[in-house]
């Protein structure tokens, strides 16, 4: 599983110019699922983002989410597993089938909200547009395999 976590001011999604979630001070989260993730991996994702500190207090990456009281939109993006080795058009082959992506990113979202975070999410497969106020930036990538975060070294 692969989430890019972006510290925001505030971000909001639209489907056909209607906004189908909201936050103000928070995390957006793109969550990409793979082929072959698991329970473990939204779980872990979930605990991950809730609890890295990326918000200022007394240094520039101090508190939580959770510590500030902010919210988290959580946004599908298949995207994220593209493959680009070959070629100029990417390759979605190591992307999760609907079905279990639908379900896994749910998974993020819900593990959010069970620790008392406010979450909003996107609509799964609709063409959606982001809009966003980066905070920092702060943009962060984190990966996900077997339920454990994988190591910036060892990934693909």
């Amino acid at each position: 599983m692969i989430t890019v976590v972006q510290r925001v001011h505030y971000a909001r999604v639209l489907v056909d110019d209607e906004c189908v979630g909201s936050i103000e001070k928070g995390l957006l989260l793109f969550v990409g699922v793979e082929a072959g993730d698991d329970e473990r991996d939204a779980d872990e994702t979930a605990r991950k983002v809730r609890n890295l500190r990326i918000f200022p207090d007394r240094k520039p990456t101090d508190l939580s989410v959770e510590d500030i009281g902010g919210s988290c939109l959580v946004v599908s993006q298949f995207t994220l597993a593209a493959e680009l080795r070959h070629g100029n058009r990417p390759d979605f082959t190591a992307a999760a089938p609907p079905e279990l992506a639908n379900t896994l990113y749910e998974r993020v979202a819900a593990n959010l909200r069970s620790a008392g975070i406010n979450v909003a999410t996107g609509q799964f497969a609709a063409d959606m547009n982001v809009e966003l106020s980066n905070d920092g930036p702060i943009t962060l990538l984190v990966k996900v395999r077997d339920g454990k975060v994988v190591p910036r070294a060892n990934q693909p």
